[in-house]
């Protein structure tokens, strides 16, 4: 103690002491808040990631549901004639002969 008081000299000692013992606590509070911090973000973002996996993934799905709808509303009697023309052989010429 540094001069004397009218306080007694026990309840200054016991306020010092839990002065001290906050001061002493504050470096590992603020660790542990620092670390409550970090595995609070690294979990929102874990579960960011995993929302945007998801919704990729319907719109993918979304994506080959249309392509597929459209490849059956096709009209499949002009594909066919088309295809029959493309495919038939084709006579050719022979010279000499006047075709």
């Amino acid at each position: 103690m540094a001069f004397p008081t009218a306080v007694n000299d026990q309840i200054t000692d016991s306020v010092t002491q839990a002065n001290v013992k906050v001061l002493g606590d504050a470096p590992a509070m603020s660790m542990g808040n620092l670390f409550q911090a970090t595995s609070q973000a690294l979990a929102n973002a874990a579960h960011n990631a995993t929302s945007a996996q998801q919704q990729s993934a319907m719109t993918a799905q979304a994506a080959t549901t249309m392509g597929v709808t459209t490849l059956y509303s096709i009209d499949t009697a002009t594909t066919g004639i088309a295809t029959k023309r493309i495919l038939q052989p084709q006579k050719q010429p022979v010279a000499g002969l006047g075709n």
